[in-house]
């Protein structure tokens, strides 16, 4: 009895999956799995004590809010390549407001994975994308939410600059966390008090790992720096980008509280008068 090509393919396709996975496991046992503090020491790369428990929590949902130059980003790349190399077959995306706030942390990523040793080779590497033989890959996916329209499953959502991330850009992607149960880390400055990202943050929700850094705790930045800077920028710049407040813009008719004071939850119906009568309805 002659056996169909659909057959010979499918059982050819099986035994491709099965050496991939001997190879791997064989891989796994030469190799042991890197943690990301792994990863940063073979870089060479000294972590914050909030850098390492971001990169330690068991939470699977991780809010960055931290000043700039603070090393929010170190933490995403240090997932995202861990993600890369050591999870074959994984799936990273990058979203941001901008593409070029999105080539800058592909950038990063791509330069630390050549400085690894021991890792897996490349198959296609490009300014918004990278793709490992292990089957791992990475996308950046930057502006709005057409272009993360048919993305079936993702491992890892890094959302850089998060407070400028549109609410329907955000809400588009968080779908296809769903199957594969990933990660998501959004990091990102201040931007108003609105968004997804200050709602999040600022809700009393504990499904988030929350962390929230100032200039003034980040041993690097020069104390007497950042008072010249205050001068210069002013206070609410120098609030929102350095102090991580969430503040009203300054051209804002009325203040958030003052708004949210006006709110009430219930409102009861409205008495009109009637027409051609002298008493209301």
């Amino acid at each position: 009895m002659l056996t169909s090509y659909a057959t010979l393919h499918r059982q050819v396709s099986a035994l491709e999956r099965d050496l991939r996975q001997l190879r791997l496991t064989r891989e796994a046992s030469i190799h042991p799995r890197r943690s990301p503090i792994d990863i940063a020491t073979a870089l060479g790369i000294g972590l914050d004590r909030w850098q390492r428990d971001a990169l330690t929590t068991e939470k699977r949902d991780i809010l960055l809010l931290v000043s700039r130059q603070g090393g929010k980003g170190l933490v995403a790349a240090m997932l995202a390549l861990t993600a890369l190399i050591e999870d074959a077959g994984s799936t990273t995306i990058i979203i941001s407001k901008t593409e070029r706030q999105a080539k800058r942390l592909m950038r990063r990523i791509r330069r630390y994975y050549h400085n690894l040793p021991n890792v897996p080779p490349i198959l296609t590497e490009g300014q918004l994308a990278m793709e490992l033989r292990n089957g791992s890959e990475i996308l950046a996916l930057p502006g709005s939410e057409e272009n993360i329209r048919g993305i079936e499953s993702v491992d890892l959502l890094i959302s850089d600059e998060a407070a400028l991330i549109p609410d329907s850009l955000f809400f588009s992607v968080r779908p296809t966390l769903a199957v594969s149960r990933g990660r998501s880390i959004s990091l990102t400055t201040p931007r108003g008090r609105r968004g997804w990202f200050f709602h999040e943050f600022t809700s009393e929700s504990d499904v988030y790992h929350r962390v929230m850094v100032t200039a003034y705790d980040i041993p690097r930045i020069d104390p007497e720096w950042l008072e010249e800077e205050r001068n210069r920028i002013g206070n609410f710049w120098f609030s929102q980008e350095f102090l991580c407040e969430f503040l009203d813009d300054e051209d804002q008719l009325f203040a958030s509280e003052h708004i949210d004071a006006a709110l009430v939850e219930r409102v009861g119906p409205l008495a009109l008068p009637m027409f051609g009568m002298g008493e209301t309805a």
